[in-house]
């Protein structure tokens, strides 16, 4: 954790690390599994609130808790960007982060492969690796999907690859 800011290292400390190493095949297991996910994500999720740093909406899409969909945003010039995320738990999780999906913005940004999966193969994927299975989907979003979006969203805005929604409602108003 050495270089990084002090706020990231901050914000990492509050976010309850997991124990139980399973995977979606491992029955009992990774149910377990799932109650530290969403403990995990609960106290994320209250922490960004009271630091007024809102900023995504997830939820298991199907029983398995194998499937999740949400809302992520990005403010930039006082203007919010919100995107779709969705992401699968591989079979192989935890030794496998999530691959963690903006459908909108594919193709976008050479940041980025084919599907909308943001690229955190360089900075990620090594600290997941040597984490497991401390970190869980809390920890992704932390430090995968917050760090792209400050890096991607401004670029992407400013070079005119993606609009706000009132920019787009109003040229096609006129």
């Amino acid at each position: 954790m050495e270089g990084w800011d002090p706020n990231t290292k901050s914000t990492l400390t509050q976010i309850p690390l997991l124990s139980t190493k399973a995977g979606p095949r491992d029955g009992a297991a990774w149910t377990q599994r799932l109650k530290e996910e969403y403990k995990a994500l609960i106290a994320y999720t209250q922490m960004n609130k009271s630091n007024d740093n809102d900023w995504f909406r997830i939820s298991a899409a199907n029983p398995e808790g194998t499937r999740w969909t949400g809302k992520c945003w990005y403010v930039h010039n006082l203007l919010k960007y919100e995107f779709d995320l969705q992401f699968d738990i591989p079979v192989t999780y935890p030794a496998t982060a999530p691959e963690l999906e903006l459908p909108q913005l594919d193709g976008k940004t050479q940041k980025m492969y084919r599907g909308g999966k943001i690229c955190l193969t360089v900075h990620f994927k090594p600290l997941w690796a040597k984490n497991c299975p401390r970190f869980g989907i809390a920890h992704a979003l932390c430090l995968g999907l917050a760090p792209w979006l400050a890096a991607e969203i401004p670029i992407l805005v400013d070079s005119g690859m993606i609009k706000h929604k009132d920019d787009a409602s109003s040229s096609n108003e006129s």
